[in-house]
């Protein structure tokens, strides 16, 4: 089947992103120029939406086969509307439907067969996130601490006013692959990251990272309540400390209200955490994960600590500093481990 034309009803911004990412990448694959239409004209169209926002998916009955697969996932297939012969790309959600163009894509990429196509997908792993260990600061430059190390990935100095091109490509890029999450910042985090100068440069990110279906997170340090105000300890038990991270969080959903949630290192490597006011892991994450919450938010809590007083061996201390605390931590935390023994 030859690409004919683009229908995709509706004009949010993650359906326009799907008809112009159909477009580019039509027009380059089969050199040539596949329009955009409203409506089905002729066979070889390539229809892609949700039932809500488009009539002719909503007219083919596959309402429950879409709830089954969530808004993340999809459907392609080989359809007949008006009496022509079409693909369909299909979700009950605009960001899976926008998963599933890409996934149409590859297949021309790759040159796969476009007759009688059936396929269907959907994600086994609801958070799929990338972290940028982004923004070590030393002296009066942002640098990359590890990884391909330089400047940062993000203009800093230039947001929010000016907004690089790149920063779509990224998403574009991420979309492609279904990474639907990105920690902007270090682990090492910068406490200035959480004031409102940077807040604003981070939600003109978040904003065009929205169409394409990508949460921002952000690295917050433990200590930011005493860092960022008058308050002379960051020990989560005093009322103090909870408002702040509640006032926090509000004024961050303010801004950005997809807001995914904090990522935290803590009592390890000189950050501070909740060892430092007598506590456990469960017990210093929690009072943050509740001011997250009811907006939906996560906290990712880092497993990576160093207490040679659990144990003499590295390699065993996150396993017992931690499993003792399983079921302990609030519903939205992750605890986050490395990817071998020693982390």
């Amino acid at each position: 089947m030859d690409a004919s034309e683009i229908v995709v009803q509706g004009s949010s911004d993650t359906l326009t992103v799907i008809s112009d990412e159909l477009k580019t990448g039509l027009d380059g694959l089969l050199d040539q120029d596949v329009p955009t239409a409203t409506s089905v004209t002729q066979d070889g169209a390539v229809v892609a939406g949700t039932p809500a926002s488009s009539s002719i998916i909503a007219a083919l009955g596959w309402g429950t086969e879409l709830a089954a697969l969530g808004e993340e996932g999809y459907l392609i297939r080989s359809a007949v509307v008006d009496g022509k012969n079409v693909a369909v790309i299909a979700s009950e959600g605009e960001v899976g439907a926008l998963y599933g163009s890409f996934h149409f894509l590859r297949l021309i990429q790759t040159g796969q067969s476009l007759a009688s196509l059936d396929l269907s997908e959907s994600p086994k792993i609801k958070t799929r996130m990338l972290n940028h260990w982004d923004w070590d600061k030393y002296g009066d430059e942002l640098l990359v601490e590890r990884g391909y190390a330089g400047n940062s990935i993000w203009k800093w100095s230039e947001l929010p006013g000016t907004v690089d091109s790149r920063y779509t490509d990224y998403a574009r890029a991420n979309a492609s692959i279904g990474i639907n999450g990105t920690v902007l910042n270090n682990v090492n985090a910068q406490v200035e990251i959480l004031t409102p100068e940077y807040l604003a440069k981070v939600a003109a990110l978040a904003d065009v990272f929205r169409p394409y279906g990508i949460k921002v997170y952000l690295t917050a340090r433990y200590d930011a309540p005493e860092a960022l105000s008058s308050l002379t300890t960051s020990d989560p038990r005093i009322p103090a400390v909870r408002d702040w991270w509640d006032a926090k969080v509000a004024e961050i959903y303010g801004l950005i209200p997809d807001f995914g949630g904090f990522l935290v290192k803590a009592d390890s490597e000189g950050n501070p955490g909740p060892n430092t006011y007598g506590m456990n892991h469960a017990e210093g994450a929690n009072p943050i994960a509740e001011a997250l919450a009811p907006h939906g938010g996560l906290l990712i809590w880092r497993a990576f600590v160093y207490d040679s007083r659990v144990d003499a061996d590295r390699v065993k201390r996150a396993y017992k500093q931690f499993l003792p605390l399983d079921g302990d931590f609030s519903t939205n935390v992750f605890v986050q481990v490395k990817n071998g023994p020693l982390d």
